[in-house]
């Protein structure tokens, strides 16, 4: 093919580039994010990841685990969170080698690491938060409240329903009983022709049968345990309602109550994969086996100031550890507590959606230093609120036998309530945003409930050294650059 005349092109060599060594200090822009990370993570103390390797003797030198640390937060920020994608782009990407040099880890080191040392990396969540706090990035003008889904590393069709188990476990006793009595005639049939020779197929055959019993029996308890701790939480909801119409002088109304049962429906399901999960509506409206991840974040920078995950698929009984986790972290992180005229701590505003209210949500959030800001209910989109409250709506129209519901309902029409509640979706949806949709965090990799808590919180940390990043930058007036994979 001949070569175009007419226009000067600019020269393209791809065979000398292929030959030409590149470094990443050569090539990278000062200011980008690998370098910031190579700055911060050395100054963290890391002395649980390297007292894992103190006292081993044995074996090739490991790798140092400031490096380890250092690349998977780095991993973790551009959203690379499979072990072998991270190794392979230790071979490819400048900003990967910045960090690993010349001796590249394999994907099962990196995947080891990142499992034996998830504890730390949690602990690690505090320290960033102290970074933050320290860069003035922690105001604790308003802390928002919410969890969102994120898929767990579980299988539908690793599922099994209570009622299918029950059919299952009587399918399987029964063909035990036949293999067991088909094993005792060919024994006999055996020693007559085969002599101190067996067979074993039989025998094998039993094996499966029986370790599959073992299993569905010990899934039909998981259940069992999970409806009666179910069950207890009826009573006791039942009982609180109980006092709270006594109190306010109501009567029973409608129909009477079903009797509380401790048996499992026979719907009810667990996964064989990871038992820890249930199925969860998803945000798509869908069913799958979640997590449900929460985030508690501030309102100057969306930093993120405690995360968790639980299994429980609403947000019912999450409000108060949220917030005494919230509370704990601060303290341990020395951030300080907005103080009144009188030197003294005050309550931090905290807003949550209706997911989270009750009672006894309103009372541990007060216990734990916040003043709460929670609907009652949902409403509606494009709903026009009243532009004046009425004295009802007023803390001093309240009337002293209102319940915490009222209560709640009255603050959230007060001008200053409607003010504080308003920003909550602002605050912490857009940090799920960020992690889901920009860093594709959409399931966890690791299995059982304290892993995928580990992760999140290790997703959570990178995204608040991202805001730190990005902060840094802004107030240096540097373009933000990141070589991502």
């Amino acid at each position: 093919m001949d070569e175009p005349t007419g226009k000067t092109y600019r020269p393209w060599e791809p065979q000398k580039y292929a030959a030409q060594a590149h470094s990443p200090g050569s090539t990278l822009p000062e200011g980008d994010l690998v370098y910031f990370l190579l700055d911060v993570i050395p100054k963290l103390d890391l002395a649980k990841f390297y007292a894992h390797y103190e006292k081993e003797t044995r074996g090739a030198p490991p790798f140092d685990p400031g490096m380890m640390v250092c690349l998977l937060i780095y991993s973790y920020c551009m959203g690379v969170f499979s072990s072998r994608k991270i190794a392979t782009a230790c071979e490819r990407n400048l900003a990967f080698l910045a960090i690993v040099g010349e001796d590249r880890p394999d994907f099962r080191t990196i995947s080891d690491f990142r499992k034996i040392h998830l504890a730390a990396f949690s602990e690690l969540f505090v320290q960033v938060l102290r970074l933050a706090g320290e860069a003035g990035m922690v105001k604790l003008g308003n802390i928002a409240i919410d969890g969102t889904k994120v898929k767990a590393n579980a299988s539908r069709h690793k599922a099994m329903s209570y009622g299918y188990m029950q059919k299952e476990v009587e399918r399987l006793r029964a063909e035990i009983d036949q293999l067991l009595h088909q094993a005792e005639q060919a024994d006999s049939e055996q020693d007559a022709t085969l002599g101190a020779s067996r067979g074993d197929e039989l025998p094998d055959e039993l094996k499966r049968r029986q370790e599959r019993l073992e299993k569905i029996e010990a899934a039909m308890k998981r259940l069992e345990e999970q409806s009666k701790a179910k069950a207890e939480a009826e009573r006791q909801r039942r009982e609180q309602a109980e006092v709270d119409r006594t109190r306010d002088g109501g009567k029973g109304r409608g129909p009477k109550s079903k009797p509380v049962t401790e048996t499992p429906a026979a719907k009810d399901q667990t996964n064989f994969t990871d038992p820890t999960t249930r199925i969860m509506q998803n945000n798509s409206k869908g069913w799958d086996y979640c997590g449900n991840a929460q985030a508690s974040v501030d309102s100057e920078h969306q930093v993120i100031v405690a995360a968790d995950v639980t299994v429980q698929a609403n947000d019912k009984q999450q409000a108060g550890p949220m917030a005494r986790s919230t509370r704990a972290n601060l303290e341990q992180a020395g951030i300080a507590i907005p103080q009144n005229e009188a030197a003294e701590p005050q309550d931090i505003p905290a807003t949550l959606d209706s997911g989270y209210f009750s009672d006894s949500a309103v009372e541990q959030v007060e216990a734990a230093g916040f003043d709460p800001h929670i609907a009652v209910g949902r409403q509606r989109h494009h709903q026009a609120s009243p532009s004046e409250p009425d004295a009802a709506a007023s803390p001093e129209g309240a009337s002293p036998h209102a319940t915490a519901k009222q209560k709640m309902s009255q603050k959230l029409q007060t001008p200053e309530g409607k003010q504080c509640y308003a920003k909550r979706k602002g605050i912490v949806e857009p940090v799920f945003g960020q992690l889901k949709g920009v860093r594709g965090f959409r399931q966890f990799l690791l299995r059982g409930l304290n892993n995928i808590r580990a992760e999140w919180r290790l997703i959570c940390l990178t995204h608040n050294l991202l805001k730190i990043w990005r902060h840094r930058r802004v107030s240096q007036n540097v373009p933000l650059h990141c070589s991502g994979p």
